[in-house]
């Protein structure tokens, strides 16, 4: 699920979401966007923290903040393209 919130965000639901899907998705929701475009990828997935600063270390992507709302790991992202 893709959601826009109130602060310009789009923000991508990877709950319950396994490893590599809820990169797959931000990939997938990045490409759709416009250069400097913020996400926030929500995702429970433990392998999350490796793989989405991974992701963005790879493909030009500056991860802006990576924090644990409980068991929900929370990462915003800015559109390095």
């Amino acid at each position: 699920m893709i959601d826009k919130t109130d602060d310009n965000a789009t923000d991508i639901d990877a709950l319950g979401l396994l490893c590599p899907l809820p990169v797959l998705r931000l990939r997938k929701v990045l490409m759709g966007l416009a250069p400097g475009a913020v996400v926030r990828l929500r995702a429970t997935d433990g392998a999350a923290w490796v793989d989405v600063p991974h992701f963005c270390a790879e493909t030009g992507h500056e991860l802006l903040e990576a924090r644990e709302e409980g068991q929900i790991k929370v990462f915003t992202i800015r559109h390095g393209g």
